[in-house]
């Protein structure tokens, strides 16, 4: 299964694929540099099929925990000052995606959408100090009756020039289901409450729509 952001690029890439293994057939004549070339031509794409799979999730749905919204690896877990919206103190945790990683967003928790915003940016690699500010990004904040207001952010990459966010003011959304898309790398901060128990630990792999990031009695 594969995820509606990529299927313009997927039926490009196919039509290319298909018309370079024709044009080699035809004008190749040596076995080895046809060999070499399917090979590059099926390298790409899978290496595109692979970057837009959209496998299904099983999320347990609750008020109380909040899911992770990507798959990757969680690269930071410390107490900040968020000053775009929250403006005081909040734990941040971030989880790093590579290339190789499922690139859909969900919703960490069900709950209204208060706030969405999309920022124009640069493109720092994803782990640079200061990409959650300058780098192309979105900012949404989700509201449950458990965890109060949470905000995590769709940050781009040196690689990802488009973030897809379907987030919108006053939206009713569920947790574990599509909330966009980052093309070809990057990250999303989380911004919990100080009071929310922290389940995940630095370098720990997650897997969105699965994996419990934190709790709330």
């Amino acid at each position: 299964m594969f995820h509606k952001e990529g299927f313009k690029l997927i039926v490009g890439t196919l039509i290319l694929v298909t018309a370079g293994v024709l044009l080699t057939d035809k004008f190749v004549n040596i076995a080895w540099l046809q060999s070499l070339i399917y090979l590059i031509f099926t390298f790409f794409l899978v290496i595109i099929l692979q970057f837009f799979r959209n496998p299904k999730r099983h999320t347990k749905i609750g008020d109380s925990h909040v899911v992770a919204p990507v798959d990757g690896k969680v690269v930071v877990i410390e107490e900040v000052f968020e000053k775009e919206y929250f403006k005081d103190k909040r734990i941040q945790v971030s989880i790093f995606m590579s290339p190789l990683n499922v690139h859909v967003t969900r919703y960490g928790l069900s709950g209204k959408v208060n706030f969405s915003k999309y920022h124009p940016g640069k493109f720092l690699v994803a782990w640079h100090p200061k990409a959650s500010e300058e780098n192309e990004r979105t900012t949404v904040v989700v509201e449950n009756k458990v965890f109060g207001e949470v905000l995590y952010r769709q940050i781009a990459g040196a690689l990802a020039k488009r973030i897809v966010n379907y987030a919108k003011k006053d939206m009713n959304v569920i947790q574990g289901t599509d909330a966009g898309f980052i093309k070809f790398g990057s990250r999303v901060d989380l911004f919990l409450p100080l009071d929310a128990d922290i389940n995940v630990v630095l370098n720990q792999k997650v897997k969105g729509a699965e994996d419990i990031i934190a709790t709330k009695k």
